[in-house]
């Protein structure tokens, strides 16, 4: 899972950004090079701009994915290739689907609106629910969970294959780690040298090598038979699966950091704006499918043994990436493993921080951006070292209570963007969704019988969408509801405020 910018500074280095794509990105180069010849020759002033917003969208795209791309994105295609077996397309279909569409709708919508998903949710909802609920999001996301997380699977897939697992290689692992992450979250005008020229594009050629050598090697063989959710509904049990991932959750927060990047280029009209948005989608949206489908595919091209196939308590998707690292590239696979997890985990890690640090610092007067870097990082590295288990069996229900919210609020953005809305009955929608939310987490957290039959009732619970049908009625009373109210269309003038107030 699926977020750095230059807000936090309050400037971007533009010389930077040119050497970031025409050092690293081959097309961004021509790009480059054909705007210089349009304005040597004159040459039509649309191209020249079309090449620039191409150039401004690849980067936030690139960098965006770069952050978002985290260790359980690595994890999940492998292990749906090996349950899909012989229907693996259509799996990894609606897996792209709904775990590359959620995040990216989600991301997209959050460029969309004026001044992102707090402001949205305050005229929609109530600001303290808004700040409540946000604010809950990004803890649970970010230092009390995905942080440590984060720092813990590159100590366990990526270097305990090599040192061994100790607390004393898991301290000194975490510390250099976490002192890594906060030095290029601490100055945010550097990650986009270091995120955007150097860390993603590594991480994601050691993912091509991967997949393409293991293609090459493996591709002929055989694929093995679907277990019973992909036999009797292949395209549908990918949905779910892209579904479960929980990746819209960190778009939310990642969201964030496009709005901070896109304030930076000074975008002349609305069009330019909307374009560039497009770009950014399309970008995030390619890269992400590319690796899923290559992941998907080594996974189900591999070889597993039966026994370890059987066993409940093997990560299927994690073996396969490293077994398949261990087979493909002999005694150096425990290394490029080491190097490919890490990487990838380190990447989202500083993202994390600088999204989480930024929101505390917009919204709450009693520290700054800097100060509240310095205590998440703290307080990821302390949790990583002394009760992550703990942690987690807390973290997941809270994330598990807002993924419905954050999908539905979406969902009522969008719409409302269309169709007049009543404000109580946009109210009623959440807090119906977040009843039958919480009634779910609920059961599943007591195991109470009397929970799991109202639970169990609820239609659609067993896919894991109980939120459908409340949402569909409290959407019928905001529509019925007196004094509606239209959502607001993107305002640039509003957006460069902004940018030009923290500039100033």
């Amino acid at each position: 899972m699926f977020e750095l910018l230059e807000n936090f500074e309050k400037r971007l280095d533009y010389s930077k950004i040119s050497v970031i794509i025409d050092n690293n990105l081959f097309i961004l180069g021509h790009l480059s090079a054909i705007m210089d010849e349009t304005k040597k020759k004159g040459v039509s002033k649309g191209l020249h701009n079309w090449c620039f917003m191409v150039k401004k969208g690849f980067l936030t795209g690139l960098l965006l994915f770069g952050i978002f791309f985290g260790a359980g994105n690595l994890i999940f295609p492998p292990a749906l290739g090996v349950d899909s077996g012989t229907n693996f397309w259509p799996a990894i279909l609606g897996f792209c689907l709904s775990g590359v569409g959620l995040a990216i709708i989600t991301l997209l919508v959050g460029t969309l609106t004026n001044g992102g998903y707090k402001y949205e949710m305050d005229l929609k909802f109530s600001p303290w629910f808004s700040l409540g609920f946000l604010v809950l999001l990004y803890l649970t996301i970010g230092p009390l969970f995905a942080i440590p997380r984060t720092a813990t699977v590159s100590f366990e897939v990526g270097l305990t294959p090599l040192v061994g697992h100790s607390q004393l290689a898991l301290f000194i692992f975490t510390l250099i780690y976490f002192l890594a992450a906060f030095a290029l979250a601490f100055r945010p005008n550097n990650i986009l040298n270091s995120v955007g020229k150097i860390l993603t594009p590594l991480f994601a050629l050691l993912i091509l090598l991967l997949v393409t050598i293991g293609a090459l090697k493996y591709g002929h063989e055989t694929s093995s038979v679907a277990n019973a959710a992909y036999t009797a509904s292949a395209f549908g049990s990918g949905i779910l699966a892209g579904y479960n991932t929980l990746d819209a959750l960190a778009s939310v927060a990642f969201c964030l950091v496009a709005i901070e990047t896109l304030k930076q280029f000074g975008f002349k009209s609305k069009q330019e704006y909307l374009s560039t948005i497009w770009v950014v989608g399309i970008v995030t949206s390619l890269a992400f499918s590319i690796l899923y489908i290559g992941l998907g595919f080594l996974g189900n091209k591999f070889h597993i043994p039966a026994d370890v196939l059987a066993d409940p308590n093997v990560n299927k998707g994690a073996y396969v990436l490293a077994q398949a690292s261990y087979s493909l590239f002999g005694p150096f696979g425990r290394i490029f493993l080491s190097l490919m997890v890490v990487l990838t985990c380190f990447t989202t890690t500083v993202g994390l921080i600088v999204s989480v640090s930024e929101f505390f610092d917009k919204h709450f007067s009693f520290a700054n951006y800097k100060v509240f870097a310095v205590a998440f990082t703290i307080i990821g590295f302390l949790i990583a070292n002394l009760g992550l288990n703990t942690v987690i069996q807390f973290s997941v229900p809270v994330l598990t209570l807002l993924y419905p919210i954050v999908i539905v609020m979406v969902i009522i953005i969008l719409i409302n963007k269309w169709l007049p809305l009543s404000k109580k009955g946009m109210s009623v929608t959440i807090g119906l969704v977040s009843f039958v939310s919480l009634l779910e987490v609920l059961a599943g957290l007591i195991k109470s019988q009397f929970l799991s039959n109202i639970v169990n009732a609820i239609p659609f619970h067993a896919l894991s969408m109980g939120w459908l049908v409340p949402t569909v009625i409290g959407l019928v009373i905001a529509l019925i509801l007196p004094d509606k109210q239209l959502g607001q269309a993107f305002n640039l003038s509003r957006f460069q405020a902004e940018a030009n107030e923290e500039l100033s």
